[in-house]
């Protein structure tokens, strides 16, 4: 059925989806005119990025459609104040078959009622869109008129129809199936400018995993591969996957010291901008302190800093932290650290590397904490996508100019040591804390095993931690087997450590006691 007046000139450009990230997904947006499809099994949130789509277009002034054969006016209406929002500016047309098409008694003999209802039904759908005369149009769904059509060929034929239909008139049109058709039935993708699949996961524990993947959009770049999405109060969000080649920030390479002296002359100076960190060693080592006193540091030298916490409790961290000379809170107050709890078991991969990165771009952030690896990897299904995954935040993160560092738990307390991932061939620089046994006491030492950029101590030094932080000795040089857990004495003096002489008085805190 033609259109009966003449149909307005379609806008240049692109229509935007009103979906946050799916613009970027798609280079920014959809191209106006054109007929795309939104499908997903029942649940995925079609319904949500519809009404999105048209709630965007109702901002900036253009009329919308919302097509229903499946739900009723009032359950859409129901669904958008969910989200807190109203459909002023959006006609709903319900669209339900003629009484006479019910009645048994007044079902003609001669033809087939889903010829007549599928008839019927095309011809509301003109009308409607004549009367409103919109710029975007939702069906939903097509599942409805492939019952209707009662046949691949007719369903096609009436698919093709609606094309043509639409794009004289030059409405933007997202239609919606929640795919119960035959998977090979590729009729509507075929025909369709635009495809768009929403997919839900279900991990074995934790919240359902939403995915998104453009499977096709013709004469148009878009950014390939599958995108995490979550479905809250406000709609849809969409985080896009990270491709660090993209970004690029100038910056001044320069050490970045931690303020423990010692620490830094094993590192050769400090910690580079631009470069990542991973401290590797067993459970209460100290590892989350060490990534403390460079965040503490990176405050004191008046930049920014973000504290991405998986394991422990917040309030139980800045209790530790402050008896270690750190004031978490105030730095907090002050603007100058940021510090977010992380529920692996809520959160997806794309989530995370999103408030990374939002961090860094908006925040000013340019000294990254994750802590720890262990928690992150929770959150990922298989460790290859981990690893790719981290390649990318980690080279996204140089790139800014913001400094890195992750820790990462070993299975194990003292002799070899097993981690869950190997991130060394990641990281620029490596750090190795250990447990050793000496004089009828469980000590720690640490040593850098790896620093791409600069030179950097390969001496082995013992650490203690107490009231007043960290405090780290002269290098153990007369002793082999350190880093295994049980050193030998191969000085020629007598055996004893010197170390332990120059480090903080006091015992310090057991094994385990001052945490990851």
């Amino acid at each position: 059925m033609p259109p009966t007046s003449t149909p307005p000139l379609a806008p240049a450009g692109k229509a935007r989806t009103g979906v946050p990230g799916l613009d970027d997904v798609l280079s920014g947006g959809l191209t106006r005119g054109r007929f795309y499809l939104l499908e997903g099994n029942p649940g995925t949130g079609k319904t949500t990025v519809a009404l999105q789509f048209l709630l965007e277009g109702a901002a900036r002034g253009e009329r919308g459609l919302y097509i229903t054969l499946s739900e009723t006016a009032q359950e859409l209406i129901d669904g958008a104040a969910s989200h807190g929002w109203g459909l002023d500016g959006i006609e709903v047309f319900e669209l339900v078959p003629p009484e006479s098409l019910l009645d048994s008694d007044q079902q003609q003999s001669l033809l087939y009622s889903s010829d007549l209802e599928l008839g019927e039904t095309t011809r509301l759908i003109f009308e409607a869109v004549e009367r409103v005369r919109p710029s975007r149009v939702v069906l939903d769904s097509l599942s409805e008129i492939r019952l209707l059509a009662q046949g691949s060929l007719r369903y096609r034929r009436q698919i093709l129809a609606l094309k043509h239909y639409f794009t004289r008139y030059g409405a933007t049109v997202l239609l919606l199936d929640d795919m119960t058709a035959d998977p090979n039935d590729k009729t509507v993708h075929s025909v369709a400018h635009g495809v768009v699949r929403l997919e839900e996961l279900s991990p074995d524990y934790g919240a359902e995993r939403r995915r998104l993947r453009v499977v096709k959009y013709r004469g148009q770049a878009y950014r390939g591969g599958y995108h995490d999405f979550t479905i809250g109060k406000g709609g849809v969000t969409a985080f896009p996957r990270l491709v660090a080649a993209e970004h690029k920030t100038d910056f001044a390479r320069e050490p970045l010291t931690s303020g423990i002296g010692e620490l830094d002359s094993l590192l050769g100076g400090g910690v580079e901008r631009g470069t990542s960190a991973v401290i590797l060693g067993p459970s209460g080592t100290g590892k989350s302190l060490f990534t403390l006193r460079f965040a503490a540091s990176a405050v004191e030298r008046g930049e920014r800093a973000a504290l991405f916490v998986f394991e422990e409790e917040l309030g139980l961290m800045t209790e530790r932290a402050r008896a270690m000379g750190m004031d978490l809170d105030g730095m907090r107050e002050g603007g100058n650290l940021f510090i977010e709890q992380v529920d692996a078991a809520e959160l997806s991969p794309g989530e995370f590397a999103h408030k990374v990165r939002d961090r860094v771009d908006r925040s000013g952030v340019r000294t990254v904490v994750i802590d720890s690896l262990n928690g992150y990897q929770t959150a990922m299904p298989d460790e290859r996508f981990l690893i790719l995954h981290m390649h990318e935040l980690l080279q996204y993160l140089n790139r800014q100019g913001a400094t890195t560092f992750l820790t990462v738990a070993q299975h194990g307390l003292v002799g070899d040591m097993k981690s869950p991932v190997d991130m060394t061939y990641l990281a620029d620089t490596v750090l190795l804390l250990r447990y050793f046994e000496a004089i009828g006491e469980v000590r720690r030492a640490i040593s850098v095993i790896k620093k791409r950029s600069g030179a950097h101590e390969s001496t082995i030094r013992e650490f203690r931690i107490g009231g007043g932080g960290i405090a780290i000795g002269e290098p153990l040089q007369d002793f082999q087997g350190v880093l295994r857990g049980v050193p030998t004495w191969v000085g020629h003096d007598g055996p004893g450590f010197r170390a332990a002489s120059a480090l903080a008085p006091g015992p310090g805190p057991g094994p385990g006691d001052e945490g990851d």
